[in-house]
């Protein structure tokens, strides 16, 4: 049974979202694309993908018609298996040939279903209330935090409010040159 990842783009003081719940602060994306080589090495190790429904609209806008040559990132995309924990949606197309695999009910229970469903790691982008919910449940094994050289001062926070006290241990942390820090934790023992 593979690892569950969570994957976040951060602002330097911690927010996921600005105080109006948008990402307009990583949207230039000239400091996170620096760091495209380090995610194709991570998705290369990645089983499937899952989103929460309002992450999965965000990407199933962009990145089925992403051009490869400037966004690298858009293969694996592709390719990997998606799922998508929903109650809401009827469908979830994936450009005009591939879907995203919907899951009903409770996120926690459709993540634990899918670990043992394959072998390697599962990835969570964004997707904030199921990654709370996951981290809440302790489902969590390793934290991936994309931090852009912004501050917000205030917004929506990565972590769940109330999450419980919990340990992490810092796996690697690698600083690029317009100021992105990737730092991956994982779940103390």
């Amino acid at each position: 049974m593979g690892s569950v990842i969570v994957e976040q783009i951060v602002s330097l003081d911690g927010y996921a979202e600005d105080a109006q719940g948008g990402i307009g602060f990583f949207v230039d994306a000239r400091v996170v694309n620096e760091a495209d080589a380090d995610q194709l090495e991570r998705l290369s190790r990645v089983a499937a993908i899952v989103l929460g429904a309002e992450t999965y609209r965000m990407f199933a806008d962009y990145w089925p018609y992403a051009d490869p040559a400037s966004e690298p990132v858009a293969v694996p995309l592709r390719n990997l298996p998606k799922f998508v924990v929903s109650s809401s949606l009827a469908s979830a197309p994936w450009g005009a040939d591939d879907s995203a695999e919907l899951l009903r009910g409770d996120g926690v229970e459709a993540v634990r279903g899918l670990r043992h469903r394959f072998a390697g790691d599962l990835i969570v982008w964004g997707s904030l209330s199921l990654s709370d919910a996951l981290l809440r449940a302790n489902e969590v094994d390793v934290l991936r935090l994309r931090v852009v050289p912004t501050l917000l001062g205030r917004g929506r926070s990565f972590a769940p409010p109330e999450p419980g006290a919990r340990s992490w241990s810092l796996a690697s942390s690698r600083a690029f040159a317009g100021g992105l820090v990737v730092s991956e934790y994982h779940r103390a023992s």
